[in-house]
């Protein structure tokens, strides 16, 4: 777990950073990480302006034991794996609401809120099904917004009785070769009962030349989002985001040399929370309405899929406590993903699920916390998900502990792929009689904290994991003799078919570093790194694709350094995997890659006014994350940033 704040004024170096901070993911109950038993990761908003980063995705790649597989820059497109799983094993969640994609997991790091309105980023690794239900299979990734999180005068804890007044107003500027042209911008005001934030961001640039297409993009999000106390004991937040990305999609998803692909996603959420709390009870009602539009030609011959997905959700949480050593977490949650498309069908799938969790403080250093939750999921079936997770915390010392069971559905991609169109060639194949993915994880680890004072921290964490999955879902290469359905199927084609992989057992382990330094009064070092080592073996002969292509051994890092109004900042990562080639369109994956971007900045005026010089793959690497879906090379920009805050 690593966790670090930056501010923009002279308090910078004043601020204190807790290498132990309160989360609220692992169990919906607030939390010191350290009480938790679970790896977890919190990233403080305010990062995205001070690291070479462009979208979220971009952030969380530095994270350590996070891997992106990235398809394209800048936000384009990303696939997010935990611990060695597929990714569509990761959960991601927007103020306590799911937001993984009923069409496909490729779309989930497409999270719709600007950068600005981020408090925060929870990222709990490893099993968490018995809390979430399907995906927390590798882990959660939970953004937290300013205007959920804001503690309002007399509002959400029925506590704050201060008046609060707080202004802040963010933006950066940036422009470089290819015709990048960047903008990020946003405000944060909070008046005493009522806050109120939003933001836009825009990642912009025609692109470095491809086969036969540029890699253009052009990608959109904005969003707003209102908390405010009606009484002491009841507050409502509101949250409304449209998101909108047209790119280059060249071999995002084939390795044919007839793919000269492009694709737009468009997204609207909207989102509301009723909160109830008094004295020892808090009760909070969230409903949730995802929709998106889906473009994707393949080449200028061919028709478009078109696909239009919706997920409707509610979540009923009750939380009561009873003594300071337990409390009790209750809820149910309803989803319901349908899908209508020229390429998949019209398909609908409603969930129900009701879940208990217990958080139990045993003297001053043991916590124990059992879960249990029960899945129905339309046409599929119950399911029962246990999990407990255990944590002892001593001086400068926390061993913790967690095991439980995990499921997974299929989405409706690996269900119904390529099943409308008239004629298939190639490419990945859905399969209506796929299984649920069940396996069993456990993890043990240790964290050992060395504070000298709360601007001078060391922290480093080792943890040991095991994944023991059934029935995991994934595309097998799969010759026309093969097929079990071959309505509109091409006989000279291979194809890659989903199916139900026997059994994969995924082994690795974590070492994380953090560091938060005060070097004098002027000066600060904050530093992060993860380093990770996976093995998955599969009982199947044949190779998959997603399972063979997660990092064998990954290394991430970041770092800042500020001196007076000068900063230099850094991030990096190693990667060794599986090589891979496909002669036809002249791709490879090299076994291993190494990438750094880099960031020089000057301040001045007090710090609201910033100008700064970029390279992003700084050495000018060719790589790839996926077979075909080549990434640029060094990128060059400089801009312009503001901030302001009252």
């Amino acid at each position: 777990m690593f966790c670090f704040a930056i501010l923009y004024s002279n308090m910078l170096y004043a601020q204190d950073i807790s290498l132990d901070p309160v989360t609220v993911t692992s169990s919906l109950v607030e939390q010191r990480a350290s009480q938790t038993g679970r790896n977890i990761a919190v990233i403080k908003g305010e990062y995205f302006q001070n690291l070479p980063v462009h979208s979220i995705d971009d952030l969380l790649r530095y994270v350590p034991g996070v891997e992106i597989q990235a398809r394209g820059p800048m936000g384009s497109q990303s696939d997010i794996v935990l611990r060695g799983g597929t990714f569509q094993q990761v959960l991601i969640i927007l103020d306590g609401l799911r937001l993984n994609d009923p069409n496909t997991g490729h779309f989930n790091a497409y999270i719709p809120i600007s950068p600005s309105e981020i408090e925060r980023i929870e990222v709990l690794k490893g099993a968490s099904s018995a809390i979430y239900g399907s995906d927390a299979v590798g882990g959660v990734i939970h953004v937290i917004s300013k205007t959920f999180a804001a503690r309002l005068q007399s509002g959400n804890n029925g506590e704050n009785t201060d008046a609060v007044q707080r202004t802040s107003i963010n933006g950066a500027l940036t422009a470089g070769e290819y015709g990048l042209k960047n903008a990020n911008v946003g405000a944060f005001v909070q008046r005493n009962r009522l806050a109120v934030s939003g933001g836009f961001l825009s990642n912009n640039a025609s692109g470095v030349q491809q086969r036969g297409i540029k890699g253009y993009f052009h990608n959109n999000t904005a969003s707003l989002s209102l908390n405010y106390a009606l009484s002491p004991s009841l507050n409502v937040a509101v949250r409304s985001a449209y998101d909108h990305r047209d790119f280059a999609a060249q071999n995002f998803y084939t390795a044919l040399k007839s793919d000269t692909a492009s694709e737009k996603v468009k997204t609207s959420w909207n989102q509301i929370k009723i909160g109830f709390k008094k004295e020892k009870t808090a009760i909070t009602l969230d409903g949730g309405y995802k929709f998106v539009r889906d473009q994707y030609l393949f080449n200028p011959h061919s028709i478009a899929n078109n696909s239009k997905s919706q997920l409707w959700q509610g979540l009923l949480t009750w939380q009561q406590t009873f003594t300071q050593s337990t409390n009790l977490i209750a809820g149910v949650n309803y989803q319901n993903r349908n899908i209508a498309s020229n390429d998949r069908g019209d398909h609908s799938l409603s969930q129900l699920a009701p879940f208990v969790s217990l958080v139990q403080n045993i003297g001053s250093n043991f916590t124990v916390t059992p879960s249990v939750r029960l899945d129905w999921r339309e046409s599929i079936g119950s399911e029962v998900v246990p999990q407990i997770n255990l944590s002892y915390k001593k001086d400068n010392w926390q061993v913790r502990g967690s095991a439980g069971k995990t499921i997974r559905d299929a989405d409706f991609t690996e269900r119904f792929n390529n099943y409308q169109k008239t004629l298939v060639t190639g490419g990945n194949v859905g399969n209506p009689a796929l299984k649920a993915e069940k396996s069993f994880s456990y993890e043990a680890g240790a964290d050992w904290f060395l504070t000298n004072s709360n601007t001078n921290q060391l922290k480093i964490s080792g943890t040991f994991f095991q994944r023991l999955q059934n029935d995991l879902i994934d595309y097998v290469s799969t010759p026309y003799a093969q097929m079990p359905r071959k309505e509109n199927l091409s006989p000279t084609g291979t194809f890659g078919l989903a199916l139900n992989i026997a059994e994969v057992n995924t082994t690795g382990f974590e070492l994380d570093f953090q560091t938060v330094n005060a070097l004098s009064s002027n000066q600060k070092l904050i530093f992060n790194a993860g380093l990770t080592w996976l093995k998955s073996e599969s009982s199947n002969a044949q190779p998959s694709f997603y399972v063979s292509s997660h990092a064998k051994f990954l290394g991430n890092f970041s770092a800042i350094y500020q001196v007076s109004g000068f900063s230099i900042s850094l991030n990096g990562l190693y990667k060794n995997r599986a090589e891979r080639a496909a002669s036809a369109i002249e791709a490879n994956i090299s076994k291993d890659y190494f990438l750094l971007n880099a960031k020089a900045e000057y301040a001045f005026l007090n710090r609201s006014l910033a100008v700064f010089v970029q390279a992003d793959n700084a050495f000018d690497v060719q790589y790839s994350d996926l077979l075909g879906s080549k990434m640029p090379g060094r990128w060059a920009m400089a801009g312009l940033r503001f901030n302001f805050i009252k």
